[in-house]
């Protein structure tokens, strides 16, 4: 197929020097699967059962509706504004849009903007070595180690002390004025992640039970969700799924988070072209992050887009 999009912008194509091929590492234990498996779906469980038993009562369909649409504005501020845009400038646009996404994806409280791109950042430098920050390989053997490993992998990592000299990963974003306020305000778009759904939900039932369960639903359940996606990317996209491209590290492409992430889960297909702007290559790869890039260069308001060129997935290509 043809991977290059008709945007009328100018494109940018990525060859396999983007990116270093190497052999796989030795595969991840069953036993950390397992473990990592189980702290991913149990909460899940209770997310999907919950509604229903709060239904009427506890949960409605302004709930529903709160929870969704605040889900995709937070999650596509975390998927198209930290990671493709600021993390890996897979394309360029305009300095408010850029606000506007620092600003969602800081109301997905995963940490503040600088401290999310230099994670991230060195995750990709040392993926799925010792120094990587959220491996789960790392973390011991034996059954402690096991379920240390998961926990680190999905939500431990984030409550440990930052690396020495994180600040050097993120030069060129500090540069940016208009960046380092995003990032300075970030107390602020904590309390407006949890205000808005109260308000927007007491304003549509106009009750303060329609803004308690607005806060409920539409912040602290859709925090959770948006918090256990993502962070399944760097667990779960690390142990299951397929591996279409030779890498150094265990990433790989899972069908489930590559929809629920907005196209993150195509981790493998990542890892091989970082600075790619789309990460579903196949017409069965839905990325719905890129379709937004998409939408946004239509409007005039996303340019040097960056794509792998069909040579170069060819020729990386193992199945």
């Amino acid at each position: 197929m043809n991977n290059q999009p008709s945007d009328s912008s100018p494109q940018a194509t990525l060859t396999p020097s983007d990116s270093t091929s190497a052999a796989p590492l030795e595969l991840t234990p069953w036993r950390v699967r397992i473990a990592t498996l189980a702290v991913i779906i149990f909460p899940f469980l209770g997310i999907v059962v919950a509604p229903f038993l709060a239904w009427g009562w506890g949960f409605t369909w302004t709930d529903l509706g709160l929870m969704l649409g605040f889900y995709v504005l937070t999650t596509l501020g975390i998927t198209v504004g930290f990671h493709r845009l600021f993390t890996h400038a897979s394309f360029e646009t305009p300095t408010f849009v850029k606000f506007v996404l620092g600003a969602l994806g800081s109301m997905a409280i995963q940490g503040s903007l600088f401290d999310w791109v230099s994670m991230h950042r060195r995750h990709h430098q040392f993926s799925d070595t010792k120094d990587d920050p959220h491996s789960p390989c790392n973390e011991g053997k034996g059954i402690l180690g096991v379920i240390r490993g998961a926990w680190h992998a999905h939500i431990g990592w984030f409550f440990k002390a930052d690396p020495p000299n994180m600040a050097r990963y993120i030069k060129d974003l500090r540069a940016s004025r208009a960046l380092q306020v995003v990032n300075t305000l970030f107390p602020v778009w904590i309390v407006l992640t949890l205000l808005l759904p109260a308000l927007l939900g007491g304003l549509i039932s106009w009750s303060w039970h329609g803004a308690l369960t607005g806060l409920v639903w539409g912040g602290l359940v859709r925090l959770f969700i948006v918090h256990h996606v993502t962070w399944s990317v760097n667990s779960a996209c690390h142990l299951w799924g397929r591996r279409p491209f030779p890498s150094a590290d265990q990433s790989r492409n899972n069908f489930l988070f590559g929809i629920l992430a907005m196209g993150e889960g195509w981790h493998n297909t990542h890892h091989a072209f970082p600075r790619s702007a789309r990460h579903g290559l196949r017409w069965w790869e839905i990325d719905g992050s890129y379709g937004v890039i998409r939408l946004l260069s239509w409007l005039g308001l996303a340019w040097d887009i960056r794509l792998p060129a069909p040579e170069a997935i060819q020729k990386r290509n193992v199945r």
